[in-house]
């Protein structure tokens, strides 16, 4: 998934991209709260990560002008305020979730997680699809109770797949949720993840048909698409 982390201590910002990205993530830093507001205006992402701090513009007003065009995509804040009236107006002014500074990557990567998953529109991290059962928990995906050993990136694009079933993507779409501004993936990046998802997932129900010259698109061969 494409994350983007407006955060201006460079420190913390590079810490959090780093562990987001050894998830198999394509994660942005944008140490500047104008900066950030005109990326969003007109490059969408995934997820939000967002510090109230900034310089130029406060993070408060880059979630307010995120909302008034109406901009859904989840925002996690990121705030050293632990006032219950800090949070109301937070969450009353559009974010999605907070997280008080400081706090535990692990929790850090749950709250990603489960904005990411609430996008893509399941109730909970595993989520069964046919034959093939996802875990976002713990990266892990089965087909008919084997377990199938995606690297991260693989697992990424496999999201991106199932989040938009029955769906064209181009490869530039997925390259937009799959990779980063400072990636320079090859000509034939996505063809070569595709194929590798298709061989790991052989005998499963989730069918990616390619369109010559237009992309992909992902269906289950089943009917019962069901969550849990």
């Amino acid at each position: 998934m494409r994350i983007l982390v407006v955060e201006d201590t460079r420190v913390l910002g590079q810490a959090i991209c780093e562990r987001l990205s050894s998830l198999g993530h394509g994660v942005d830093l944008l140490e500047d709260g104008r900066q950030a507001d005109n990326f969003l205006s007109y490059q969408s992402v995934d997820l939000i990560l967002l510090d109230l701090n900034l310089p130029g513009l406060s993070g408060l007003q880059i979630l307010q002008r995120l909302r008034m065009r109406d901009d859904a995509t989840p925002v996690l804040v990121l705030t050293a305020r632990d006032q219950v009236e800090d949070r109301i107006r937070l969450l009353d002014g559009g974010a999605d979730d907070y997280l008080t500074k400081p706090f535990d990557f692990g929790e850090l990567e749950a709250r990603c997680r489960a904005l990411l998953r609430r996008k893509q529109g399941y109730a909970a991290n595993i989520s069964e699809h046919g034959n093939l059962i996802v875990n976002r928990d713990n990266r892990q995906v089965t087909v008919n109770g084997e377990m199938a050993a995606l690297t991260n990136r693989e697992f990424r694009l496999l999201e991106i797949f199932l989040g938009h079933l029955g769906r064209v993507l181009s490869k530039d779409d997925i390259t937009e949720h799959l990779f980063n501004f400072d990636e320079t993936p090859g000509q034939n990046a996505i063809e070569l993840y595709v194929a590798r998802v298709r061989k790991k997932l052989v005998g499963s129900d989730l069918v990616i048909n390619t369109l010559r010259g237009i992309g992909y698109v992902a269906e289950i061969a089943t009917t019962s698409t069901t969550s849990r």
